[in-house]
């Protein structure tokens, strides 16, 4: 059922009497259908999901927040409806009913089948139809490896080497590597320094040699007082505050201009410049960070589009990242089924952090973001290991998040594990990235599967199983239709899992018969998972 805000109708009055003066706020108050429950917004909401008759949220708005993270105004139920604008709006749970405030267009459910997975897929191809495209299918068979952790903001080749190197000797297959921020002489520049890499070229080319693609960190930002600072400034090409200047906006590196994506001439002139890097160095691709619309969210920014929004700066970012199959996001805009990686949010290093992966990774393919990663391996948050230095590793912690990583459709490495495990550790860490590069062959036909339907590749236990009980399951998954997946997300060693209808066989090879619940023991080196038999024959 809807309810209208009963004050509509007056403000559509007044708006007509002055139709360029004032917006009208259209609310829509979207009541719960008998146990229906919600999943959307955010991909960081993903342990609040699914919304239900008992919640209550703050007001969310997609205009100007993304929760350091993937976002889309869309919303998917369990009883088959969904709720989609093609602009941001502002939401709030009250009471369970899903509260909907928009200055552009009346936002109303829409009835889409039955089931989750059915509303899901007809909105999919309504409203953010996949491209039939891939991200380079390196990245759904190998591990990632991210320097940020072990060089912050020390970047240079020396030790990128050195990192790839143990890679390779500590038996873990090579992937991509990414070097992460600070290579650069300074932001906007996009030469590196020269003290810190005396010859990148050379150092690419014997990272190629060794079987890994090399990917750059990069942003939209310029530091001011730059010569490329000022030759922007004076081709208009950076973002204007309310007296025509180029606006100074604050981010977590400081003060910086930052480049007008929405102006088609200086979007074409930053994606010159990252195609002579890629051109100069053999770079194969780029890490676009800093893309979230929160920046940007200030009145008195006067971008070169007129009545461009925040999410507009985003959005334009991510259109860049399509020239590169090689690339990585961690903040995006209704960018479901774009051929672009995506990656959780930086998180601590800690067991709430880990426990968080699994539901943030569902919450992502049901806002369309297939192609995902779960955060760096242990965390990304640098300070979290800075003050780790100062108490033991919990070794247990790294290896549990290499394990939710194995079965997902990337992984990535960032803190190096030789160099915080002992070796029973580490050799269960290496077994995960192993057991990665086996599956690499299935993970890539659900990746292709979701370039041609739009089809999540980690899913949630009721998008599969519709019906069944599984709403409020979040602590296990199904890889594609073939293969549930429970890992541990806590210091336990053991786990409850619960198996839907069906022949199951599990990584030791027992088999169970499902419905049922188990309790699953788990030693430290072992992911539980079960492969349904009535899927089986499609194994290649």
């Amino acid at each position: 059922m809807i309810r209208k805000n009963s004050v509509l109708g007056l403000l559509l009055a007044v708006m007509s009497l002055f139709p360029s003066e004032m917006r009208a706020q259209q609310r829509t108050v979207i009541e719960p259908l008998k146990g229906e429950k919600w999943w959307g917004g955010y991909v960081a909401l993903g342990s609040h999901m699914p919304f239900t008759e008992r919640d209550t949220t703050r007001t969310y708005d997609l205009a100007a927040e993304n929760l350091v993270n993937q976002a889309s105004p869309f919303f998917v139920s369990s009883a088959g409806r969904y709720v989609w604008s093609d602009k941001p709006f502002a939401f709030r749970f009250e009471g369970g009913n899903l509260v909907i405030d928009s200055e552009y267009e009346e936002v109303l459910p829409q009835v889409a089948g039955k089931t989750l997975r059915e509303a899901y897929l007809i909105a999919c191809q309504r409203h953010f139809p996949p491209s039939g495209v891939l991200p380079d299918k390196l990245f759904f068979s190998m591990p990632q490896y991210n320097t940020w952790i072990e060089l912050m903001y020390d970047q240079n080749q020396a030790d990128v080497l050195r990192y790839a190197s143990d890679i390779k000797s500590n038996g873990f297959p090579a992937g991509v590597i990414m070097i992460d921020d600070n290579w650069q002489k300074y932001y906007g520049n996009f030469e590196f320094k020269p003290d810190k890499f005396p010859d990148p070229k050379a150092m690419v080319e014997q990272l190629h040699a060794d079987g890994f693609k090399v990917m750059l960190w990069v942003c939209p930002f310029v530091s001011p007082d730059s010569p490329e600072y000022r030759s922007l400034r004076d081709r208009g090409y950076l973002l204007k505050d309310g007296e025509g200047e180029p606006a100074l906006i604050r981010w977590w590196n400081g003060y910086s201009a930052c480049y007008d994506l929405t102006n088609p001439d200086a979007y074409a002139h930053l994606l010159a410049q990252l195609k002579q890097v890629r051109e100069k160095y053999g770079i194969d691709g780029f890490k676009f960070d800093a893309g979230d619309p929160y920046f940007y969210a200030d009145d008195r920014l006067r971008p070169f589009a007129e009545g461009a929004l925040p999410v507009d700066q985003t959005v334009a970012w991510a259109r860049m990242g399509l020239e590169f199959p090689f690339n990585e996001y961690r903040a995006c805009w209704k960018g479901g089924g774009m051929p672009l990686v995506q990656r959780l949010s930086d998180k601590s290093y800690s067991w709430d952090a880990v426990g968080l992966l699994i539901p943030d990774m569902l919450s992502a393919g049901l806002l369309g973001y297939a192609y995902a990663c779960p955060d760096m391996i242990g965390g990304g948050e640098y300070g979290s290991f800075l003050k780790a230095k100062d108490e033991p590793i919990d070794q247990s912690l790294i290896v549990r998040s290499a394990q939710i990583h194995a079965l997902m459709p990337m992984m990535q490495f960032s803190v190096a594990p030789w160099r915080v495990l002992d070796a029973e550790h580490l050799a269960y860490c290496r077994e995960a990235a192993l057991l990665h590069r086996k599956m690499g062959d299935y993970i890539l036909e659900l990746a292709e599967e979701a370039a041609q339907t739009g089809a999540p590749i980690v899913r949630h236990m009721e998008y599969e199983f519709p019906g069944k009980g599984f709403a409020d399951c979040d602590d296990q998954f199904m890889l594609g239709t073939r293969y549930l997946v429970a890992p541990v997300t806590d210091g336990r060693t053991e786990r409850t899992v619960r198996l839907p209808n069906g022949r199951w066989i599990d990584d030791k090879g027992q088999l169970f018969k499902g419905p049922l619940v188990i309790t699953v023991q788990a030693e430290k080196g072992r992911l539980p998972y079960f492969e349904h038999q009535g899927k089986a024959a499609k194994k290649k």
